[in-house]
């Protein structure tokens, strides 16, 4: 990886960490937020036949974890192509 300036590294790796801090945040939210504070208020939701905070506690926040990586993949192949560093 090679980039072609000292700026462009940094504003590469800016975009990276705060990619990383923002699906983070993300993850946090679910997992927590949505599986443990707002359990009570997400219990009175049926889905699928199980209570809504039951469910995100038990696979939701899994299932959002999993598309995370896949939006991380896909926005870091972008970021390297943006900035010449791709495998390609």
């Amino acid at each position: 990886m090679a980039f072609k300036n000292e700026e462009d590294k940094v504003a590469y790796w800016r975009e990276n960490i705060s990619l990383v801090l923002t699906l983070l945040a993300v993850w946090f939210a679910v997992s927590f937020g949505a599986g443990i504070l707002l359990v009570d208020v997400l219990n009175s939701i049926q889905f699928f036949g199980f209570k809504l905070g039951f469910w995100f506690a038990q696979q939701g926040s899994i299932y959002v974890f999993v598309v995370l990586i896949f939006v991380y993949m896909a926005k870091m192949n972008a970021l390297d192509k943006k900035y010449g560093v791709d495998e390609e």
